[in-house]
């Protein structure tokens, strides 16, 4: 009668241990590790980086930045006062933008800091933030993609002003923010919603990249999406992102999407290898706009850092150049300066 016990006890063991399983996320590894949603393309052994080539390569690439590329600091600071009461999108540079909505005033991958490393290393900044991070003003919501260098700024995370603000990141991220006193910290998986008021909510979606901040955590930590709805207006603010099935599925539920805002930079390593299947191209870029039904697109993601090894000025030339091939008029592939400011109501007219 023992061992029938043991044996039944064994059984529904291993049953509920399978169901577990089964119940699992696709995303959700076995080892606590994540992965790119189901179909999205995979790194060939082909693609090999070397840093040695990479550097080489680097320091053929013309560092002349177009004067107009850039916004002087006396008008930022005009503006922003200016807009303080109307709904706004802003770069302060590379993927970093101040979305006001209302009352919230929301900041994505704030990185302020003068290199996208550990330290001193990684790759300097060639175009200075639009402000400080003594001049934002007062942020409520406090977006996170992922943990790459030139998205999690441990730097500004230490140093930020408001640490009373919402804090949404991806699963495992919330340790980089506890002991700094930040008050409200979310962890997010796919899918999972928040609402932050009466008129704001945001979701977590996939995207198709990577994490990794050391040798021995690639992938530990979640990355992805954050879709922004406010009073019926949808803006989808993009992790570092590679093109993927995934995104036609996305259309299909929460499309049309009003304002898409992607990386169009950091895509090509040639002659290591072609390009990366983890950043869009320009024109993949409107591939998943496209895809998500989206009525405008913000190519983001460039004029910042060299992380790639396009021209610096090539991501938004092809960005305006091929929009029509995926359905949009030139002014719907919208490119802002650093420092630049635009009401909400004038990007969807």
């Amino acid at each position: 009668m023992l061992k029938f016990i043991s044996f039944l006890i064994i059984i529904i063991a291993y049953n509920t241990l399978s169901f577990s399983m089964e119940k699992k996320p696709y995303h959700h590894l076995p080892d606590g590790t994540f992965r790119n949603p189901e179909g999205s393309p995979v790194r060939t052994s082909k693609a090999k980086f070397s840093y040695r080539q990479f550097s080489k390569e680097k320091k053929k690439i013309d560092m002349t930045v177009p004067k107009e590329h850039v916004i002087d600091k006396k008008l930022v600071l005009f503006n922003l006062k200016k807009h303080e009461n109307e709904d706004y999108i802003a770069l302060i540079g590379h993927a970093t933008y101040l979305i006001k909505l209302g009352d919230t005033t929301i900041i994505t991958d704030p990185v302020f800091s003068k290199n996208a490393g550990p330290l001193i290393f990684g790759p300097d900044r060639f175009t200075e933030p639009a402000l400080e991070l003594n001049e934002i003003p007062k942020t409520d919501l406090f977006l996170l993609t992922h943990n790459h260098y030139d998205h999690q700024d441990m730097s500004t995370i230490r140093r930020y002003p408001f640490k009373d603000a919402k804090v949404l990141v991806p699963l495992n991220l919330g340790k980089y923010f506890t002991p700094y006193r930040f008050k409200d910290i979310n962890e997010m998986d796919w899918y999972d919603e928040i609402k932050v008021n009466d008129d704001l909510k945001v979701t977590f979606l996939p995207a198709v990249h990577w994490s990794k901040r050391s040798l021995t955590d690639t992938n530990k930590t979640l990355w992805g999406n954050f879709l922004i709805e406010y009073k019926r207006k949808k803006i989808l603010f993009a992790c570092d992102t590679g093109y993927g099935n995934i995104y036609k599925e996305l259309g299909k539920k929460y499309g049309p999407i009003d304002i898409t805002m992607i990386n169009i930079g950091a895509y090509n390593f040639k002659p290591m290898f072609d390009k990366s299947i983890y950043h869009t191209t320009p024109e993949e870029a409107l591939n998943v706009a496209q895809d998500l039904k989206s009525k405008k697109v913000i190519g983001m993601h460039w004029g910042t850092f060299v992380l790639s090894l396009e021209p610096i000025m090539e991501p938004p030339v092809r960005f305006k150049d091929n929009a029509e091939k995926y359905g949009y008029k030139k002014d719907d592939a919208i490119i802002f300066k650093v420092g630049e400011f635009k009401k909400i109501k004038d990007l969807l007219k």
